[in-house]
């Protein structure tokens, strides 16, 4: 499917990326586009899939929600669970924002947000380590996030 994306899709998909509110006259002027062209470009690639939403990035600090951990989590298999439904158990905890299955020594990746990292390890202590399935983990907690993409 990338195959089907020109110079100027890539671009304008990177404005709206920067900035999904940006109007359509502001988008035409800085693509060097008629405005119908950028409308028409925004509906197909919407239609096609390669834009699945239009949404924000929260400034979590402001919510409090300024810490970031990343947990490792190691599958146990003797559960009576798939792999898969553990994951989908935990991707209901309240502050789990990601949950992937991963390759190699770990079997699933979390991304978790709280106010401080006492609350991390009550998400890790009270929540995922309740749920049937979920073997040892391992939490890391991020200082800075240098670069986030939504």
């Amino acid at each position: 499917m990338a195959e089907i994306l020109d110079r100027v899709d890539r671009r304008l998909l990177e404005e709206l990326k920067n900035n999904a509110r940006e109007n359509i006259a502001t988008l035409s002027k800085k693509l060097g586009i008629p405005r119908t062209t950028v409308h028409y470009r925004i509906k197909r690639l919407v239609e096609e899939g390669i834009i699945e939403r239009f949404t924000i990035k929260p400034n979590y600090k402001k919510l409090n929600l300024g810490t970031t951990a990343f947990i490792l989590i190691r599958y146990d298999p003797d559960s009576g669970l798939t792999q898969r439904e553990v994951a989908e158990q935990i991707a209901k905890i309240p502050g789990v924002y990601e949950v992937h299955i991963i390759a190699g020594e770990w079997d699933l990746l979390l991304k978790v947000r709280a106010s401080n990292a006492e609350e991390v390890g009550k998400i890790v202590i009270d929540r995922l380590r309740e749920i049937k399935g979920v073997g040892q983990t391992v939490t890391m907690v991020s200082f800075v996030t240098v670069k986030e993409e939504i």
